[in-house]
């Protein structure tokens, strides 16, 4: 199993370094709606106090140099599976000159042993990350065990309900993809490069999480055009 999982982490790794390479950041910044999806999330997040925060999948480097080039007395840690990322990222911080944020290369297997039980009082990921992980119930134990008594979590999900895509693909007659996201692996968005990854519906979400409370619920895009049908 841990062969098999290691080849699970080195897929992903493998798929985001590639985005790295293939000007993620440029085309990231010129979709006006997944900026708009991006500032309702870092809203949300900043509803709840917060000294030390974690990014889990920072890719590079976006809100982790946002959230610490705003607020200097806040402590902002990324961590991300891809080292091509990870030195996008890094390379960020030191454009924006910020001394109160890092970023690290790992996946959320070693979380726990490298920074500590209750080392963060928010945790957020964005944008799916836990999309891509092994084990969600394992990730979300993590998570809990990192997560200061009292501390947040914002997290953020490709869903497995989105009808759209659905209804369009089946139309389309392309009936596979129509049902990509009901598999166990899903694959990704992109339609020629595959993307070790699984979408998950709210109840299997709320189960891997049940030790949590739940204070608020928001959704996107089940029926409208997702941030990467922008232009439709």
């Amino acid at each position: 199993m841990a062969a098999e999982n290691d080849s699970f982490y080195r897929s992903v790794s493998d798929y985001y370094d590639a985005d790295a390479d293939m000007n993620f950041e440029a085309r990231a910044e010129a979709n006006p709606l997944l900026a708009k999806i991006r500032d309702d999330f870092r809203k949300i997040t900043l509803k709840y106090p917060f000294g030390n925060a974690l990014e889990i999948g920072c890719g590079p480097g976006f809100d982790v140099a946002w959230f610490a080039s705003r607020y200097p007395e806040r402590m902002i840690t990324g961590i991300d599976i891809s080292e091509r990322m990870v030195s996008l990222a890094q390379k960020r911080l030191s454009t924006h000159g910020v001394s109160n944020a890092k970023i690290f290369h790992a996946d959320e297997r070693s979380l726990l042993q490298q920074f500590g039980p209750g080392s963060f009082d928010m945790i957020y990921v964005y944008f799916g990350a836990l999309n891509t992980v092994a084990d969600l119930s394992l990730a979300a134990a993590q998570i809990y065990d990192l997560l200061h008594p009292g501390g947040h979590v914002v997290l953020t999900f490709v869903n497995k309900w989105y009808w759209r895509e659905m209804m369009v693909q089946t139309l389309k007659l392309n009936f596979k993809l129509a049902a990509a996201r009901l598999r166990k692996d899903w694959g990704g968005y992109s339609p020629d490069r595959h993307l070790a990854s699984r979408c998950y519906s709210p109840g299997e979400i709320k189960k891997a999480f049940r030790m949590f409370q739940l204070l608020e619920r928001k959704g996107y895009s089940i029926v409208y055009p997702a941030w990467y049908n922008y232009r439709k």
